[in-house]
């Protein structure tokens, strides 16, 4: 059965292993970016660099997090090891690409990637045109996701209605947030089905599929 979607006006995507799918492995040489640099900051081995990383993750929700708190690093130095990554295993979805132009009222990415990767890959994929703004990880004040802050300025800056509003998200505890909120929440990717937290609405291996087969309210 389709997922009834008519009471949406505000789409909210997540960028990475969201628009794409994981099994393109860019998300891998993100991380493989992320451990070399943390092993440059901190001398570590790459196992206990990589370990580490994964630490700060955990308990930030982002590695940044730890690394500015407890090594003192710049953002934007962190952020300019992406900008030059090579984006050949992304490949542009035409399903995906016209699914997401069908989607009547506002289109917005929310990423806890900076502007410069989210532009970048959003430019490759061919959805750049489709999206009116991107709240990125700069706009958050490098708060990330899930902090219900970074929820609140988000909803603020674009004057989101919950009850109107999707998110679309490969992080299963991106979506909790969304959902206290009152927003739909959608979880993508090939463990969305083993997802049971109660707090997710719909769950989707496939993000063009499922958009293309909603019901969706009439366009204005």
């Amino acid at each position: 059965m389709s997922a009834d979607l008519r009471h949406v006006d505000t789409w909210l995507f997540d960028l990475d292993n969201t628009l794409y799918p994981v099994e393109s492995g860019f998300m891998g040489e993100i991380e493989r970016r992320m451990t070399a640099y943390v092993e440059r900051v901190t001398g570590l081995p790459r196992d206990d660099a990589y370990r580490l990383q994964k630490k700060y993750l955990a308990d930030y929700g982002l590695t940044l997090g730890g690394l500015v708190e407890h090594h003192g690093v710049d953002p934007a130095d962190f952020h300019k090891i992406f900008h030059d990554m090579s984006l050949e295993a992304l490949a542009q979805d035409p399903e995906l690409v016209a699914a997401i132009e069908r989607l009547p009222g506002r289109r917005l990415i929310f990423t806890n990637a900076d502007d410069v990767h989210a532009r970048r890959v959003l430019d490759h994929l061919g959805l750049h045109h489709l999206f009116e703004d991107v709240f990125h990880i700069g706009s958050a004040d490098y708060v990330p996701k899930p902090a219900p802050a970074t929820f609140e300025k988000m909803s603020a800056a674009h004057a989101i209605d919950p009850a109107a509003t999707a998110f679309f998200e490969d992080s299963e505890r991106n979506l909790e947030p969304a959902a206290q909120l009152g927003m739909t929440t959608v979880l993508v990717g090939p463990h969305a089905a083993a997802s049971t937290a109660p707090f997710v609405d719909y769950r989707t291996e496939k993000l063009a599929p499922f958009l293309a087969q909603a019901q969706l309210r009439e366009a204005a």
